[in-house]
C-alpha cells in the first residue's frame, strides 16, 4: 500500500467515526471517573452510548448504586444516566473515541508527577482497537501527549499513531463546585494530529459543548493553553496575597482597598486566598518544568508559586499573634477550623492548603478542631491522617478560623458564631481567611477580627 493510500484510508476511517458514534455503532469512553471525567461521561451519554471506566473499584460501586461521590451532578443524575460504569478495563475495547480525564499532580519536589496519565495510557494501551481515536484532557507541559503518551499506547497495543489510531488534546476546563460554569457552558479548546483527526474530535465534543469548540492549530498549543490559563491565575492571586501581607503591615484592610480599585473599569478583581487544589496550585510547576529543561529558569510564576504556597504558614502565624493579644496562653489555646476542601463547595481535599495552617498551629502546640460537613471525610483520613469533626464539637474555643467559603458557613448568623465562643474569654478571636463576614460588625463587638 502506497503512502496516499493509507492516508486515504485512515481519513476514510477518521470521518466515519463521528456519523458512526452519531448513530449509536461505536461507543465512546471516559478513562477516569472523578470530578472532571464523570461530568463529561454524563454529558455525552445524553447524546452517545458512554462507557465510563475507572480503577477504583469502590468508586465504580458508589456510582452503579447511583451515588455521586463528587457531588459534581448529584446523585439523581447518576442514577438516570446511560453511562456503563465500569472497573474491567477489556469493557475499552468496545469503544473507537476515547477520552482520559486522569489527574496529573505533582511530587514533593514539585515536579510532574505523570504516573496516573502513563498508568491511563498502558490500560488503553492493552484495549485499543484499530479505526480508534484517543482525546486526553489531563493538564500537561507541552509535549507530552505525543512525546509520552503516544509511545505508550504504540507498545502496549502493538498499533501505529497516525495508521492505526489517531490522537488529540482537548484540555479540561470544568470548575470543580461552580454550578454556572461547567463543561456546556465553557468554550472547549479541541486539538488533533491531523485537520481529518481535529475535525472528527472538534465535532464529537460539539455534540455536548453548547458554548462550541475552538480549534487551536497543534495538540502543544492545546496543552500550552491550559497551563497558562491556571498559570496566570496563580500569579494574580500571589500579586493579592503579596498586598494583603504589605496592607496587614500598614494597618490597611486589603478588601477595602481592592473594592475601591474595582471601580476602575480595567481593574482585574482577583482576591488573597488559599491556593490549593489540583489546578491551579499544580500547573504551573508543570510550564516551570518544561521551562527548566529548555535552559529557562521561571522568575515570575515560580515567584507567585512561593508566595501562594506559604500563605498558610502565614495566616496561621496571624492567628497566633491575635490569641497572644486576646492575653490567651498559645499552647493551651483551644481552636477551631471550619472547611479543610481545597475550594468552597466541592468535597475534594486534594493539595488543600488549609492543611498548612493545622501543621503550623500544631508547631506551637495547638491541635485544632477541624469542622466540614461537605469534605469528603475518608479521603482528609486518608490523605492527611485528619479526622474531621461534626460542628457540635466547636464549644468554648478562643480562636475560630473560616478557612473556607462553604454555602454552611457563609450563612452562619452572628448568634451562631457567638456561640462557639469561650464566654469567659474578654476578647474574642475571629480569622475570617475569605473576608465572608462583615469585619466592622464583629470589630463593634469587641472581636480581634482578622482577614487576608
Amino acid at each position: 500500500m502506497s503512502r496516499v493510500q493509507a492516508a486515504e484510508e485512515s481519513e476514510e476511517i477518521t470521518m466515519g467515526l463521528y456519523e458512526d458514534i452519531v448513530a449509536g455503532k461505536e461507543k465512546l469512553s471516559l478513562v477516569g471517573l472523578g470530578y472532571v471525567g464523570m461530568p463529561i461521561a454524563v454529558a455525552f451519554a445524553r447524546k452517545v452510548p458512554v462507557i465510563g471506566y475507572d480503577l477504583n473499584e469502590e468508586k465504580i460501586k458508589l456510582y452503579q448504586s447511583g451515588i455521586d461521590p463528587t457531588r459534581e451532578v448529584g446523585d439523581d443524575v447518576i442514577r438516570e444516566t446511560k453511562v456503563e460504569f465500569t472497573a474491567d478495563e477489556t469493557k475499552l475495547r468496545e469503544a473507537k473515541f476515547h477520552i482520559v480525564a486522569v489527574p496529573t499532580p505533582v511530587n514533593d519536589d514539585h515536579t510532574p508527577d505523570l504516573t496516573p496519565v502513563e498508568g491511563a495510557s498502558r490500560i488503553l494501551g492493552r484495549n485499543l482497537t484499530k479505526g480508534s481515536i484517543v482525546v486526553f484532557e489531563s493538564t500537561v507541559y507541552p509535549g507530552v501527549t505525543e512525546d509520552v503518551c503516544v509511545p505508550i499506547l504504540e507498545k502496549e497495543s502493538g498499533l501505529v499513531c497516525g495508521k492505526d489510531f489517531k490522537i488529540g488534546y482537548s484540555p479540561e476546563r470544568i470548575n470543580p463546585g461552580d454550578k454556572v460554569h461547567r463543561l456546556e457552558t465553557i468554550t472547549k479548546i479541541v486539538s488533533g494530529m491531523d485537520e481529518e483527526t481535529l475535525d472528527v474530535i472538534a465535532k464529537v465534543y460539539e455534540l455536548v459543548v453548547d458554548a462550541g469548540v475552538y480549534r487551536a492549530d497543534s495538540i502543544k498549543v492545546a496543552e500550552a493553553a491550559k497551563v497558562i490559563e491556571n498559570s496566570q491565575r496563580d500569579i494574580n492571586i500571589a500579586f493579592m496575597n503579596e498586598l494583603s501581607i504589605i496592607f496587614n503591615k500598614m494597618g490597611i484592610d486589603t478588601k477595602s482597598v481592592l473594592e475601591a480599585a474595582g471601580t476602575k473599569w480595567n481593574f482585574l478583581k482577583f482576591f488573597p486566598g488559599l491556593v490549593g487544589g489540583h489546578c491551579i496550585g499544580v500547573d504551573p510547576y508543570y510550564l516551570t518544568y518544561k521551562a527548566e529543561q529548555m535552559g529557562y529558569h521561571s522568575q515570575v510564576i515560580l515567584a507567585g508559586r512561593r508566595i501562594n504556597d506559604d500563605m498558610g504558614r502565614y495566616v496561621a502565624e496571624n492567628i497566633v499573634k491575635n490569641l497572644i493579644r486576646a492575653d490567651v496562653s498559645v499552647k493551651t489555646a483551644k481552636v477551631a477550623i471550619l472547611g479543610f476542601t481545597f475550594k468552597e463547595n466541592c468535597p475534594d481535599t486534594r493539595n488543600t492548603k488549609v492543611i498548612d495552617i493545622v501543621r503550623e498551629l500544631r508547631e506551637y502546640g495547638i491541635e485544632p478542631v477541624i469542622v466540614d460537613e461537605t469534605a469528603d471525610r475518608e479521603e482528609a483520613k486518608r490523605l492527611y491522617g485528619v479526622e474531621l469533626c461534626d460542628r457540635s464539637a466547636i464549644q468554648d474555643v478562643d480562636a475560630l478560623v473560616i478557612a473556607v467559603a462553604h454555602t454552611e458557613f457563609s450563612g452562619l448568623e452572628h448568634a451562631d458564631i457567638e456561640k462557639f465562643f469561650n464566654p469567659a474569654n474578654e476578647k474574642k478571636v475571629l480569622v475570617d481567611v475569605k473576608g465572608i463576614l462583615n469585619r466592622k460588625e464583629w470589630e463593634n463587638d469587641g472581636c480581634l477580627y482578622w482577614r487576608l
